[in-house]
């Protein structure tokens, strides 16, 4: 596993002096994260089940024709499953590697979308953050309106980057996804009249037109590939309501800590290196 996966920095940017890299400042390698990395049952669990209730509550809204507050429900799951499969990419569920790979084939159905391509370019991601061969992160260096506008195209980007990309085996995955995704899809618009099911194909649809924005763009507009590499975001409230989705350049330190850790290390980051939390998501 490459030191990036494991959520060692990685020295990029050497060849500049100016502005310094967060990821080589000896402040931030100094801070202590391996103890942050390991979940416990519970958390493993609460973790892989915190989709569930909100997309049965935005199922069960659209069956009684409640569309508006079910929408609502919807951003929650699509937003909590990003949280679920966004550890996935990085080992940091704490289950074993082929449970990892049918929690993403899962989701993949849930989301509409490989997340096994998602995977492949979100490693890439970090790997190359705001660099020109950084597909997932174009999208930043547009304006707010235009990655709206946009944002249908993003995912057939990221899926077509992907497959050029991908290991054969990744390419499998991405495949099978795609067919089981397009099957079911297919057959509920075709054959089932249940009217929750197409509610959820549209909700989805839409989730992933807005991925650009809500999962990209928040994150890491007017940032840069050395000193501010990523926003994060402070308040006890606001990050409860985000679900620590927003705690982005922490993550992009120290990948391999998971979503639910990520305050703690908020912690230490700001005594170590305060400045860090400057760009702030909202």
């Amino acid at each position: 596993m490459a030191d990036w996966e494991r959520g060692t920095p990685l020295a990029v940017g050497r060849a500049h002096a100016e502005p310094p890299s967060t990821l080589t400042d000896p402040r931030v390698r100094a801070v202590p994260w391996r103890d942050l990395v390991p979940v416990s049952r519970l958390e493993v669990a609460r973790e892989l089940l915190l989709p569930l209730p909100w997309l049965a509550g935005s199922l069960a809204l659209a069956q009684h024709g409640l569309f508006a507050p079910a929408l609502g429900l919807s951003f929650v799951f699509f937003l909590t499953g990003l949280r679920v499969v966004h550890n996935a990419y990085h080992a940091a569920l704490g289950i074993p590697r082929r449970a990892t790979e049918w929690v993403m084939f899962s989701l993949s159905l849930l989301m509409l979308g490989s997340m096994h391509a998602v995977k492949v370019t979100h490693l890439l991601h970090h790997r190359r953050c705001m660099s020109d061969e950084d597909v997932e992160a174009a999208s930043a260096r547009m304006s707010a309106v235009r990655t709206i506008l946009v944002g249908p195209l993003f995912p057939v980007r990221l899926h077509r980057a992907a497959l050029r990309a991908a290991s054969p085996r990744e390419r499998r995955w991405i495949h099978a996804e795609l067919m089981a995704g397009a099957g079911w899809v297919g057959l509920a618009l075709g054959l089932l009249e249940l009217k929750p099911l197409h509610y959820h194909i549209l909700a989805m649809a839409a989730g992933q037109c807005l991925t650009a924005f809500f999962a990209v763009w928040t994150v890491h507009h007017d940032c840069d590939r050395l000193r501010f590499i990523a926003r994060t975001l402070r308040g006890r409230l606001k990050n409860v309501i985000s679900f620590n989705m927003f705690l982005h350049v922490e993550h992009h330190l120290y990948p391999r800590v998971p979503t639910c850790h990520l305050a703690r290390l908020a912690e230490r980051l700001d005594a170590a290196a305060p400045e860090l939390q400057q760009k702030r998501v909202f």
